[in-house]
């Protein structure tokens, strides 16, 4: 196998950089068609992930936030307010739940196996 042929991470970790936003001007000249095909796979997955995080975060958010307050609650006052089946759906939210939020569940029911 000669030198070309194998992806060389600094080429692809460029490209993946150029494709999130960096300057193009640093895109190596050298870079071969599999080394952007590798730059453009792992990249679509990371967008594919982020989104999907973002989409678990938000529903988080959503059943964290089931009314409005006078004044800014507590993370203790938001689970105050939560139903059982609201704290069972988050348990399977939280690896992306907001630090305090954490702190409270697992204070409260333990850390979620399989987190």
């Amino acid at each position: 196998m000669s030198e070309t042929d194998r992806l060389r991470p600094d080429v692809v970790e460029a490209i993946v950089a150029v494709l999130k936003g960096a300057d193009p001007s640093e895109l190596p000249a050298t870079a071969t068609k599999e080394e952007k095909d590798a730059a453009k796979d792992r990249y679509l997955s990371e967008f594919v992930a982020e989104r999907s995080k973002r989409d678990r975060q938000t529903r988080a958010w959503e059943l964290l936030l089931t009314r409005s307050y006078d004044e800014p609650p507590t993370w203790q006052r938001l689970f105050d307010d939560l139903s059982t089946d609201v704290v069972q759906e988050l348990g399977e939210l939280y690896d992306v739940l907001p630090a305090g939020a954490q702190e409270e569940y697992a204070r409260r029911y333990g850390v979620p196996t399989g987190v």
